[in-house]
Formats: C-alpha cells, sequence, structure tokens
C-alpha cells in the first residue's frame, strides 16, 4: 500500500471524539490493517512528521503509536531510510490466520468465539443502544464517587456475598416497584457486573447442557451468544406484531428458558400484548419453564407511560427480571441487575461469589445515592425528551429526501428504529458500504438465527447530536437511495 493511500485510511476511521485516544487509535489501526495483509509486508509507512500534519494531530501521537508497533514487531526500521512493515504475516492466507486464531480452542470454545461477531462503530451516527453521553451529570457523579471512594468503610475492600451493597439493592427495590409495577423485596435485588453476566448467570443455574432455550426471532446477539455458550440448543421463536409467538414454535418443543424483551422488542421494537404475556406465562408454568425478561431500556417511551414488567404479573414466580444502567446511564459502568424469586435467591448469591467475585461496593454506593437524591429520575425524564427530539428528527429527515421508500418502525419507545428495506436489497452489503462514509448500519439480518425474513437497518439515535443526525440522516438517504 502506497504511504498517502495509508494517511487517507486513517484519515476515515479516526474518531475524533472516540472513547479511544488517537494515538490508540492510529496503533490499533495500523496494527489490524497489517494482521490483514491490508498493508502488505516491506511496505513504508509515511514519515511520522508528514502524517501527524496531514491528520492534524500531534507528532509524538504518531511516534507513540509507531514505537508502540515496533516494539509488538510489527514494524521495522532501517537507520536513514524509514519505518517499514514487518513480514511477518507474508504468505499467511486469511484461511492460516483464521485456523491460527482458533488453534487450542475446545469445540465449545470455537462454537463461542463464532458466536461473538462483535459489531463495528460502537461510537457515532447510526450505532444502536448507545446512550446520550455529553449531557450526563458527570460532575455530580464524580463527586459522588469521590465521596465514597474516600470514605469507603472498612469492610468494602474485603471478598463480599451480599449480593450487591445493600443501600443499592434498597434503591433499586424501591424503583422497580414505583416505575415498573415489579414485585420484590431488596433481598431479591442481586447486583451484578453487566446484563451478559447476568445472562450467563442464569442460563448456568437454571439450565442444563443440550437443553432449549426459546430466543426472539429476530433476536438480541448478545442474549444468543449467551444461551449457546452455556451449551443450550436455541430454537428461535418468530416475533410479530405482539411479541414472540408461542404459538409459532416447533411443534413438541418444550423449552427450560424463555429469552424476551417484552417492554421494547429487540430490535424490532413491538411491545408485547397483555394476552401474549398471559398466554407465555401459562406455557411457562406448563413446562415447568423459566422465562428471562429482558427490560434494557423501557425507561425510554415516548407516547405512554413505560409498559409495566411482565413479571408483576406472574403468580408462579417463574420469572428472573434483568435490568441494566449501561443504557440510562453509561455502558463503562458495567452495573445490571437480576430480580430472583426468593426460592432461587441463595443459590443465585452464592454462585455468583464464587464464581465472579463481587466488587465495586464504592461505586454501588454512589449509585445508590445516584437514584435516592432523585439525579437518576431527572436524567432519565431529560434524556426521554431528549431522544424523543431526536427520533423525530431522524424520521423527518429520512422523510424529506426519500418520502416513504424507507419505512420506519413505530418507535413508540427505546433508543433506535427499524428501516425496513425492500426485498433482494443486502442490508449486509448496504452497511460495509456505509462503513466508507463512517455511518454505521447494524444490518438486521444479524439478528436472524435460522434464514432471515427481513432486511433492513437498525438505527440507533440516542447518543447522535441533533447537527450529526441531520448531516449523518442526508448521507445515508443518498446512500440508500440508488437501492430502493
Amino acid at each position: 500500500m502506497h504511504a498517502d493511500w495509508i494517511i487517507d485510511y486513517l484519515h476515515s476511521h479516526l474518531q475524533r471524539e472516540g472513547k479511544s485516544t488517537l494515538s490508540q487509535q492510529v496503533y490499533q489501526l495500523l496494527r489490524e490493517a497489517i494482521r490483514r495483509q491490508q498493508i502488505t509486508a516491506d511496505s513504508p509507512l509515511p514519515a511520522s512528521r508528514i502524517l501527524a500534519k496531514t491528520l492534524q494531530i500531534g507528532r509524538n501521537t504518531v511516534l507513540s503509536a509507531y514505537d508502540q508497533l515496533l516494539a509488538e514487531g510489527y514494524l521495522y526500521s532501517r537507520p536513514g531510510a524509514g519505518t517499514f512493515v514487518s513480514p511477518a504475516f507474508a504468505g499467511l492466507s486469511s484461511r492460516q490466520q483464521a485456523d491460527s486464531e482458533h488453534a487450542g480452542l475446545s469445540r465449545r470454545g470455537q462454537v463461542l468465539t463464532a458466536q461473538c461477531r462483535l459489531p463495528t462503530g460502537l461510537i457515532g451516527a447510526f450505532a444502536p443502544g448507545l446512550p446520550e453521553l455529553r449531557q450526563f451529570p458527570h460532575a455530580i457523579w464524580q463527586r459522588l464517587q469521590h465521596q465514597h471512594n474516600k470514605q469507603a468503610a472498612d469492610h468494602w475492600w474485603h471478598y463480599q456475598q451480599e449480593g450487591g451493597l445493600p443501600a443499592l439493592r434498597q434503591a433499586i427495590c424501591t424503583y422497580l416497584q414505583l416505575s415498573r409495577s415489579v414485585r420484590c423485596q431488596p433481598e431479591q435485588i442481586l447486583v451484578v457486573q453487566g446484563a451478559q453476566q447476568a445472562l450467563e448467570l442464569t442460563a448456568r443455574l437454571l439450565a442444563d447442557q443440550d437443553d432449549q432455550a426459546w430466543m426472539e426471532e429476530p433476536g438480541y446477539a448478545g442474549a444468543q451468544a449467551a444461551l449457546q455458550a452455556a451449551g443450550l440448543q436455541v430454537v428461535p421463536v418468530p416475533v410479530d406484531q405482539e411479541g414472540l409467538n408461542p404459538a409459532a414454535a416447533p411443534a413438541g418443543s418444550h423449552p427450560r428458558l424463555i429469552y424476551i424483551t417484552p417492554s421494547h422488542q429487540y430490535p424490532s421494537g413491538v411491545v408485547m400484548s397483555l394476552a401474549r404475556r398471559l398466554e407465555l406465562l401459562q406455557r411457562a408454568k406448563a413446562d415447568n419453564s423459566w422465562v428471562i425478561e429482558d427490560d434494557y431500556d423501557s425507561e425510554f417511551r415516548y407516547d405512554a407511560q413505560p409498559i409495566a414488567s411482565l413479571q408483576g404479573l406472574a403468580d408462579s414466580a417463574r420469572v428472573i427480571y434483568l435490568g441494566t444502567f449501561s443504557k440510562v446511564m453509561f455502558p463503562a459502568m458495567r452495573l445490571a441487575y437480576l430480580v430472583i424469586p426468593p426460592a432461587l435467591i441463595d443459590a443465585f448469591r452464592a454462585s455468583y461469589a464464587r464464581l465472579y467475585r463481587e466488587g465495586s461496593y464504592a461505586q454501588q454506593a454512589a449509585l445508590a445515592d445516584f437514584i435516592e437524591q432523585g439525579h437518576f429520575a431527572r436524567h432519565i425524564r431529560r434524556m426521554r425528551e431528549l431522544y424523543r427530539i431526536r427520533q423525530q428528527l431522524l424520521r423527518s429527515t429520512l422523510h424529506q429526501a426519500l418520502g416513504n421508500a424507507l419505512p420506519l418502525s413505530a418507535g413508540q419507545a427505546g433508543m433506535h428504529l427499524v428501516a425496513s428495506l425492500p426485498a433482494g436489497i443486502s442490508d449486509q452489503q448496504l452497511s460495509q458500504q456505509a462503513e466508507q462514509e463512517q455511518l454505521w448500519l447494524r444490518p438486521l439480518s444479524r439478528h436472524y438465527l435460522a434464514q432471515p425474513q427481513a432486511n433492513g437497518l437498525v438505527l440507533g439515535y440516542a447518543g447522535v447530536e441533533e447537527t450529526s443526525i441531520r448531516q449523518s440522516a442526508t448521507r445515508l438517504a443518498q446512500l440508500v437511495e440508488p437501492w430502493l
């Protein structure tokens, strides 16, 4: 690859407002391009001074990235000649690279790796699931964290097995009772490090190898991966306008677990009807199944109050309720929680403490204060109005450019819309093309376990500023129009 092309490649992929520093991004981009042989062996890299000037970044930023790549063997230098790409990957085919990456993995490890394809473009338009982070009350949060780090009780630094800080479990319990109609007591709350960990723990404790788990089709890829990693037979059950349809499940199927997102199905956005909820609970009771209710972004509803939880309807205590702070606060917090039926509390708490270990009690104390002092509720109210405005702006911009040629989902709630594409259009090809424009269009087809029944684009808008929404939606319309 010519040095000028390397400059163009870096220029198009650098994210000025990304979480990683510019030096880290230059290092990561070059490393991956070398590994994939997009930059061939012995290719010269641009001089650090020229690269820094062209990208409008500091020379030390470039030198730091180059030094790290030199230290790891991806580059080599010739005194007086410059810096060049190592020939280490020369002659290694992509198939050989894949084989080397999987060398030594168990069969389960290979299945898990295949299911853990991470999406590109986690930040920016239109990455789904990303909340607005710039308007989060950082000063208040940092003050509370500093206060509890400074005044942390001595026993917080030891191993814990309480299931979470009691003050936080009480705050979560009160919030769920009032806002989500969840029937619970503080001792039923188990605080964990993220929703994925909660899913993994639940699958391991409530199901055996090769048990069946019903999964919404299309559905959340993270849940698909967690259930399959636990060795379960994941059975895709179609979603219609009332949510997951038990009558459409394969004949003779008897699930041990049923994963659902009833308040705002991911990714379709439909809300499970009351009749369907009751039908599902009856089916779970008859099959002795456990329902995992993932209530991931129910706080953000725009045409009415948030829908009450399915857990609040359950008389048979067959529901495990899952919530997270990643969407309402920020993803890096890595705090989520389960509401567990009383008969399972001791088993879940002991298993979590042994397998994962508890921690971050100072952070949990800060979060408890954040909730109890009203900051949490105020932030949700602000974000609910902001997201409503951003969704409307995305709709109006796309409609102005394309009319009704790109139908959008109803969007009564949540942080994303689904744009439906006509049959014959590949949402994955369109997504790959959009990457060149720095647009992150999540293909709807990737959310199917079986043969995709629809093509579409999952468009996140919550974390995109209004100016960027207008500009990015205009670029999206220009990109999509030739396909329509």
